[in-house]
């Protein structure tokens, strides 16, 4: 059974004294839990900001089919898998530890995990630092959220 959860991926978290002006974020949202013999639905909102505009554009929320066995339901249960693997910065929000200048925030019954801080970044250093391993791990975590908002498309 995959849990109920709620994921968004930011791009553009690094700042320093004012807050950073993220270039898109994307929220995917499942509201119940998927039973063993049916299909619930993953609930997807994006906001891109196109180059040289102020504000982020909103685009109608989509849905997605997700069945128990589905390809989507495999990268949910690969992407849970990933964050609680890897490390976030400490304190939150000092460093962009991954260098992607994105943030990732997970939260379901069993695991809250976010990078980049509620605010963004700021220009400090990180008590933790992860690994090439931890890296490559955050790069596919992007990869699948960016993967499942385009299925969605």
């Amino acid at each position: 059974m995959i849990p109920e959860f709620s994921l968004r991926l930011q791009h553009g978290i690094s700042g320093g004294f004012a807050p950073p002006t993220p270039n898109s974020v994307h929220t995917i949202t499942l509201a119940s839990a998927v039973p063993a013999d049916s299909t619930s639905s993953l609930h997807i909102t994006s906001a891109v900001r196109e180059d040289g505009t102020p504000r982020l554009q909103e685009a109608l929320p989509k849905r997605l089919s997700l069945a128990k066995e589905s390809d989507e339901a495999s990268l949910i249960k690969e992407l849970h898998s990933i964050l609680k693997e890897i490390p976030t910065e400490s304190p939150p929000g000092i460093q962009d530890i991954y260098g992607k200048d994105m943030s990732i925030a997970w939260q379901s019954e069993d695991l809250m995990w976010y990078n980049g801080g509620p605010s963004g970044c700021g220009v400090g250093t990180s008590a933790v630092q992860p690994t090439d391993e931890h890296k490559k791990k955050f790069n596919r975590a992007v990869e699948i959220i960016q993967e499942l908002v385009k299925k969605a498309q």
